[in-house]
């Protein structure tokens, strides 16, 4: 008697699971191969950003220690008496009275005095630089280029120093740094957040928890994923002609004070916070109410057999139990925001500037808009800051994302307790 089963003979069942293991198999090793293939793209990314932020430069500086000091071709060979004597005797007036404002030359530390007359003095001038690799492997090339250069130097820099973090921007990019950026972006991100997060969450909760199935709810839900997908330069042009333009009297401060900065024009923090916040409130809008809508309906049902409102509901039971679905949701966003340019560029972010962001009514820069400026410039050392500065955006990406899910942990932990 054969043997039969409800997928049909013995034979045709082993076959068929032969063959569907096969197709298993073979997805799965697709699927290892396109990780593998991320993975190794993103190192080769980050290793060619790491490989230009260290490696040999080849300075001259426009004038010698030597004719400084007799027999002493280094600063960093200076006694703090020859050092303070050099910045006293070599400084100009201006310089000189600016610097002894700020701290006075005997309260300063060597490695300050070292600093004042590397960029006031000595004034090094970059000549070439090398990344990583090419210092390993190119050793000889670099000393011949170094000696077909009178009075050059061979130095290997670390572009990412603290001193790079907190310097302001420089034409020389020996001096230059990124504390003028960094503010901006944290303004930028600051202002976004405020704007987007209760909007945005506010307009989900609406629209599925209150809003009805009709056909006017649906195209404004269809038009929500449309503007999702716009590309960013579109909304760049809202904030101009809006933001900047339509309501200069409040984003340029002047509705509130006649004490402004009259060339921002409502290019300003504001301007360009409410920008990005336009910008993410789509995204953030629909990845909370994708959260909202993995609450299962039998809590929303025990909380209304309780006697409990449709808002008490709302805000007892379901926020609490999505809430780390939509931090995370606002978190991406937020990471998209901070590495925009394109909006920023259009409403007028200034693409130099040395003035530290005092307020939300004050020019700005931010990080991604000054790696660009330094990116475009032909010199190499620009490159280079430009491979610091990312290395820097990377870091400070990874803070953010860090303490806001680290937040998100500890407030959905906290829930789930008190429920």
């Amino acid at each position: 008697m054969k043997n039969f089963s409800a997928f049909g003979e013995p034979d045709q069942v082993k076959s068929f699971m032969a063959s569907r293991k096969r197709r298993g198999t073979t997805w799965q090793a697709v699927f290892i191969f396109a990780t593998v293939l991320a993975v190794l793209f993103l190192v080769l990314l980050l290793s060619s950003i790491i490989d230009s932020v260290f490696g040999y430069t080849v300075i001259r500086n426009e004038v010698e220690p030597s004719t400084l000091v007799e027999t002493k071709n280094q600063v960093a060979d200076f006694s703090r008496e020859e050092l303070i004597q050099v910045a006293q005797t070599h400084l100009s007036s201006g310089i000189l009275r600016r610097v002894v404002y700020e701290k006075p030359l005997e309260e300063r530390s060597d490695r300050d005095l070292v600093g004042l007359i590397e960029q006031y003095i000595l004034k090094p001038k970059v000549l070439r630089t090398w990344g990583m690799w090419e210092s390993l492997t190119q050793q000889k090339e670099i000393e011949a280029f170094a000696a077909a250069n009178e009075n050059s130097q061979i130095i290997f820099r670390n572009w990412l120093t603290p001193a790079f973090l907190v310097a302001d921007q420089s034409a020389d990019p020996l001096q230059a740094g990124i504390r003028t950026a960094l503010l901006g972006s944290l303004w930028i991100i600051f202002i976004t957040l405020l704007f987007s997060f209760p909007i945005g969450v506010g307009a989900a909760i609406y629209l599925q928890e209150y809003a009805k199935d009709n056909r006017l709810n649906r195209i404004l839900q269809l038009n929500i994923f449309n503007l999702s997908a716009v590309p960013s330069i579109i909304y760049g042009l809202l904030g101009l002609a809006v933001f900047v333009r339509a309501m200069e009297p409040l984003t340029s401060g002047s509705l509130f004070t006649t004490i402004v900065d009259n060339t921002a024009n409502g290019r300003t923090i504001l301007s360009g916070g409410l920008t990005l916040g336009l910008l993410v409130l789509p995204i953030i809008i629909i990845n909370t109410q994708e959260a909202l809508k993995a609450v299962p309906d039998s809590l929303r049902m025990s909380a209304y057999g309780v006697g409990a409102t449709k808002w008490q509901t709302i805000w007892y039971q379901v926020l609490p139990v999505s809430i780390d679905r939509i931090l995370t949701g606002t978190i991406l966003a937020l990471s998209r925001a901070l590495g925009e340019t394109a909006p920023l560029v259009v409403i007028g972010a200034s693409t130099f500037i040395s003035v530290d962001p005092s307020g939300i009514f004050s020019k700005f820069t931010t990080l991604p808009i000054q790696i660009y400026q330094w990116s475009a410039r032909p010199q190499g050392a620009y490159r280079n800051i430009a491979a610091a500065a990312i290395v820097a955006l990377l870091i400070l990406l990874l803070i953010m994302n860090s303490a806001a899910i680290w937040t998100r942990d500890k407030i959905a932990k906290k829930k789930r307790l008190e429920a």
